[in-house]
């Protein structure tokens, strides 16, 4: 695989990485791996990384990752409350009983790139989100 294609794959690790204000050094393919070397503001960031590359493939047989922890970088705000989705909700729903106000359901798919890429993405009851402060 290519650059392109490697980044598509490990798209929701790089949003992460992005969200969790990781700073990547490297991101390149080396040895036909997507390599990935940086730091993370703190080791509970480092190993959410670890968990959604574990996520997208068990194996990852085709990255590297050379994470360090940095803690003079700046600490991501931490998830205000975290939800499980029960039967019969929808984001719609889930932003009601916790903002006052379905239509809020977009910040809900931003504070969950990783889970939710838009609008029609499925929820199943057992899925866990974080609900963001607004």
């Amino acid at each position: 695989m290519d650059l392109d294609q490697l980044k598509q794959k490990y798209r929701s690790v790089l949003d992460l990485i992005k969200q969790q204000g990781v700073v990547l050094s490297h991101l390149h393919v080396q040895d036909g791996k997507l390599f990935m070397q940086g730091a993370a503001p703190n080791q509970a960031v480092k190993n959410l990384v670890w968990d959604e590359i574990k996520r997208v493939d068990v194996s990852f047989g085709d990255l590297t990752c050379d994470l360090t922890v940095d803690e003079s970088l700046p600490q991501p705000a931490p998830p205000v409350k975290k939800y499980v989705v029960v039967a019969g909700d929808s984001l719609w729903k889930i932003a009601a009983k916790h903002f006052g106000n379905g239509a809020l359901y977009p910040k809900i798919i931003e504070a969950n790139p990783w889970k939710l890429t838009d609008e029609h993405t499925v929820i199943h009851p057992g899925d866990e989100l974080i609900i963001p402060n607004l």
